[in-house]
């Protein structure tokens, strides 16, 4: 018996086959085994000078950015290790000091 693929929408593992169709039990998303493709090579975040940024990246912030809740923002010229990748629409992830877990655009950062 060959693994199904996850779910291209919800990364579920969870998938099954179903007249011809792969389904996803969890999201209800279904979808042709042909049309799979590699989803880790069309997942590409470019910086704002156009630099490909991967996973455990240093950047730095080039724009003082608002936060919302917090009386100061995010001063432009701060250093943030260790990014995460993400498929949203603020596609970084990580740990600011004196802020915590905070989610960035890739427009507003330079690789280091």
């Amino acid at each position: 018996m060959t693994a199904l693929p996850s779910c291209p929408l919800c990364k579920s593992t969870f998938t099954y086959e179903m007249n011809g169709l792969l389904a996803c039990p969890e999201c209800g998303h279904e979808w042709s085994p042909e049309d799979i493709t590699s989803d880790e090579d069309a997942f590409i975040v470019k910086d704002s000078n156009g630099n490909i940024l991967q996973n455990g990246d240093t950047v730095v912030v080039i724009k003082n950015l608002p936060v919302k809740g917090s009386p100061q923002g995010i001063k432009a010229g701060t250093k943030v290790k260790s990014i995460r990748l993400v498929d949203r629409d603020h596609n970084i992830d990580c740990k600011i000091d004196g802020f915590g877990a905070m989610a960035l655009k890739s427009e507003f950062v330079k690789k280091a």
